[in-house]
């Protein structure tokens, strides 16, 4: 019989009895059953390491729950719109569709190969009417709900990609800038000290920090262009969305970090400034400014409105100079401004000293941050004082230092910190954090206020490869709604094309008003393809439903999400649009839940070299080179889930190594099977360290550490290993071992479990087996571990210091009861550290009670061990002692692993008249002696 393990040879039988017998199909009468849920994959062509690391975390997890006892929710679909399928069918000359549909069929393969359990019954994809036939509808839904607007907007254009991108779709370089340019367009600075834009503007870092936005896909860097664009109202839920991230608790602390700098919730002060007909009426209209620093209002020189502010769009109907200004301006993208800007017509009052200030248009006020609008504090705001200085415009000084050492001139640069005010009427004199409460609570101009970074999610895309947006466009009716009936709008056959194919599909986009009969025109955008991710977690549910996009009685019983795994990067994008969707679906009346996901885990990156898998570096390995099974337990032996790891054949020889040593021991007890019945000290050892395996193992799957749940797995194969070449085992408790092992091993390495069970003897299919089980009580099993593992290295320590080289006779001495009973008392004793404790009151307390005064022990004797605790500075922990009687019993059981190591004769006793060993013996902490 061979006991060489080959993966290649089992996994084909295996995965067909697993399709054969259903195992991963959820029951139909399943109540809330555990929902495991990896990101699902964009049908790039192939899986590359990611993919499987993701999904050997999901599947190693959903297995375990299921062996646990649980009906478990596993499923699979694919991501399969967006622009790199529509890029790659046109570099291989064929349409997107066919293309995907490969990809899909490619992917799925290698998802079986790699021996992942999925409920296939529940596939869906993205890209076929049937799923993306919901998406309308739900767009349908959220724009009668008012959540969904149409509007010209000046918008971030992907030359390369040829569409319009979101604002979390733009990414930042570093690149070299000239100072003023800097000033003009750094993203990344805080904006505590500002008082007229939110938190993602402005900057007066070095020029060699600034950054360039780019494509999150190609790179190319991103400019602006003016579009009419569809867009869901996102900004209706930041404060909820904000808020709410305090109550996930299941998520990693960095992601709700990103999503709350993405959000950007930040407080100030609105201030509205009169400007006299502004909106073409005969009362004077108002702009608001939102500020951090309403203290520096006295500092006010002047008022600047963004290119695509409500004024500046006015204005520029009848002043040339202004409209030449937002035509310049309008598909530039900020960094290219500057602090360039035109001078309007009309002012604006200063609400608290009736001044005139001078209202213009300027670049370097954006559109999506803040109000729109600033008032420009040129002596205490990094960008206002550049564009006083570029338009001579009066830089008016109000607060000054609180200390006469720092810098107060103006010559190179505002001051922004805390101090005094001064120039400033009745607030002359005060703290500056005190004049800002006071001007804010006395001035009906000023009013507290919140703003948010977080923008409205623009969903138009240019391209032909996404969910037409079920939208038609009617001279007479305006926008109107393709009905229900009529949906899917379905895409029409592929035309190449440079652009929008779909805008040069004349049969597509010329049709009739739904409403009036009328010659119309189609919507040509498609939906930006994160709309098709921010639900198909509920899709899952019933992706066969005809008429919902899900049943809405399973999705209360059975969300949210249990575990939802997959990269950190996807914090502002999927994972932000899915919250979203959650609390817009609830308040559809569509759902009970507003947060969709209870537990999610980032996953980290491998790496080669140092550096990402990536195929344009030529360091990708594939999933299939190691084979798979080695690929998937390496994947998670490796680290932590949120880790990164280094990819190294030799350490992948170890994940090879355990599978080969696992099978070989389980096919050697099948063929050899020289036991004994007789149960013997150094065989209850055994036994209860099975028992401690299976705890350790089953608390490291619930912590998804599976990384030490295979060093758990390794150690215990290693030790069953020794006990079988120290005497015949015994054949009951060795094949229990072996089972465990199998067991524990089938969530990760599922084909190895089943096979390694099988021969065994197993109940049935491992995949569907109990759990293991301890037989015993096991409230101690780190503290048994623990005196084992610091006994054996103290006796190795001892051997090694005194240079014994054949070590005769070894003495474990295990401390007199009354030192565990001291123990005891003193913890129960003693609230505050050790450096604390009155040790001649605490010896008093200690003779006092029956446990001791019934003993032949001296106040010296009990003094002097109280002493020794103190002295060393040991908390008298129950939780790493035990009681007296099973340090001595596990001693005895485990003594055997000493003789096995060192070839001696071994004794354990008690302390009892050799006064020198019972001084040294303590709890937790045998004297030992060597002969």
């Amino acid at each position: 019989m061979s006991n060489h393990y080959d993966h290649a040879q089992v996994q084909e039988f295996w995965q067909y009895v697993w399709e054969r017998d259903d195992v991963y199909a959820l029951p139909e009468d399943a109540t809330d059953p555990t929902y495991v849920l990896g990101m699902f994959p964009y049908t790039s062509g192939t899986l590359h390491m990611g993919h499987v690391r993701n999904y050997a975390i999901t599947d190693a997890y959903a297995r375990y729950r299921r062996m646990q006892g649980d009906d478990v929710l596993h499923p699979m679909g694919w991501d399969a719109f967006g622009l790199p399928a529509e890029n790659a069918a046109f570099e291989r000359k064929t349409d997107p569709q066919s293309w995907t549909e490969a990809c899909i069929r490619r992917m799925r393969e290698e998802l079986e190969t790699m021996g992942f359990g999925y409920d296939w019954s529940r596939e869906i994809t993205t890209c076929e009417p049937e799923y993306y036939r919901w998406n309308q509808w739900l767009f349908k839904r959220l724009y009668e709900a008012g959540l969904v607007e149409y509007e010209a907007a000046s918008v971030n254009w992907c030359p390369d990609c040829e569409t319009v991108l979101a604002a979390a779709q733009v990414e930042e370089r570093e690149v070299e800038r000239s100072e003023t340019s800097a000033l003009a367009s750094g993203e990344a600075a805080s904006r505590e000290d500002e008082h007229s834009e939110s938190s993602d503007r402005g900057s007066g870092e070095a020029a060699s920090r600034e950054h360039e936005r780019v494509c999150w896909r190609c790179e190319t860097p991103v400019g602006r262009r003016e579009l009419d664009q569809w867009f869901f109202t996102i900004t209706d839920y930041a404060e909820e969305l904000h808020d709410g991230l305090a109550d996930l608790e299941g998520w990693p602390d960095g992601v709700r970090e990103i999503q709350r700098n993405w959000i950007g919730r930040q407080e100030g002060t609105r201030i509205s400034f009169e400007v006299p007909d502004y909106d073409g009426d005969d009362d004077a209209g108002t702009v608001d400014v939102f500020s951090t620093r309403p203290e520096t209002v006295y500092g006010a020189t002047y008022l600047a409105v963004s290119p695509g502010h409500d004024l500046a769009r006015e204005l520029a109907e009848t002043d040339d100079a202004v409209a030449d200004y937002v035509d310049t301006v309008r598909e530039q993208d900020p960094s290219e401004v500057g602090f360039a800007g035109v001078e309007t017509d009309v002012t604006a009052i200063h609400p608290l000293t009736g001044e005139e200030l001078p209202v213009y248009v300027a670049g370097y006020v954006l559109d999506d941050v803040g109000t729109g609008a600033v008032m420009g504090v040129p002596a205490h705001n990094e960008r206002d004082h550049t564009f006083a200085l570029e338009h001579d415009l009066p830089i008016e000084q109000v607060v000054i230092p609180s200390t006469p050492d720092k810098r107060t001139s103006l010559e190179d640069g505002p001051y922004t910190d805390e101090g005094i005010l001064e120039h400033s009427g009745e607030y002359d004199g005060l703290e500056s954090d005190v004049a800002r409460e006071r001007v804010v609570a006395e001035h009906d101009a000023l009013e507290e206020d919140v703003t948010y970074r977080l923008r409205d999610w623009l969903i138009s895309r240019q391209r032909y490869w996404g969910t037409p947006i079920p939208v038609v466009h009617c001279e007479d009716c305006g926008h109107v709604l393709v009905p229900d009936e009529e949906l899917p709008v379905e895409l029409p056959e592929f035309v190449r094309t440079t652009g929008n194919p779909l805008e040069a599909h004349d049969s597509f986009r010329e049709t009739e008003c739904p409403d009036c009969g009328g010659s119309a025109r189609r919507e040509t955008d498609t939906m930006d393809t994160f709309v098709d991710s921010s639900w198909y977690f509920l899709r899952f549910l019933s992706p066969h439903l005809e008429d919902a996009p899900f049943d809405t009685e399973l999705a209360d019983e059975w969300l949210p999400v249990d575990v939802y795994v997959g990269g950190e990067e996807h914090a502002i994008l999927h994972l932000l649009y899915t919250r979203f969707f959650t609390k817009a679906l609830a308040d559809l009346d569509l759902l009970d839940r507003r947060e969709p996901i209870t537990e999610l885990r980032s996953q980290g990156t491998v790496l080669y070299d140092g550096e990402k898998m990536s195929s344009s570096k030529g360091n990708v390995v594939a999933p299939q080179e190691y084979g798979s099974e080695t690929t998937r337990l390496f994947v998670l032996s490796a680290a932590h889930p949120e880790q990164d790891f280094e990819w190294t054949a030799n350490n992948v020889r170890g994940a090879y190594d355990l599978q080969q040593t696992l099978y070989g021991m389980a096919a050697a007890f099948v063929e050899e099977g020289d036991t004994r019945v007789e149960r013997l000290d150094h065989d209850e050892y055994i036994a209860r360290e099975i028992d401690r395996t299976i705890a350790a193992v089953t608390e490291e799957y619930d912590r998804f550490r599976f990384h030490r749940a295979a060093t758990e797995i390794q150690e215990l194969a290693r030790l069953l290993r020794r006990y079988r070449e120290y005497d015949r085992p015994h054949g009951e408790i060795y094949r229990r071992g072996l089972l465990a092992l199998a067991a524990l091993i089938a969530p990760m390495a599922p084909h190895l479990g089943e096979e390694c069970w099988n021969k065994l003897r197993g109940d049935g299919l491992v995949v569907e087996a109990d759990w293991p089980e301890p037989e015993g009580d096991l409230d101690d099993y780190r503290r048994e571990r623990q005196l084992v593992e610091t006994t054996l290295a103290d006796v190795r320590d001892i051997v090694d210091t005194a240079a014994i080289d054949d070590p005769e006779r070894i003495e474990l001495v295990v401390a007199q009861e009354w030192k565990y009973d001291v123990l005891r008392l003193v913890d129960d004793r003693v609230d505050e550290t050790l450096a604390d404790v009155d040790t001649g009151s605490l010896v008093d307390q200690v003779l006092e009670t029956d446990a001791v005064s019934g003993l032949e022990v001296d106040r010296e004797t009990v003094a002097t061990f109280v002493a020794d605790l103190i002295d060393r500075g040991e908390r008298a922990d129950l939780e790493h002692v035990l009681a007296a009687a099973d340090e001595l019993a596990l001693l005895d059981r485990s003594s055997w692993l000493v003789t096995d190591e060192f070839d001696a004769d071994v004794v354990v006793r008690r302390a009892s008249d050799d006064a020198e060993l019972a001084e040294r013996a303590r709890p937790g902490k045998p004297a030992i002696r060597i002969r």
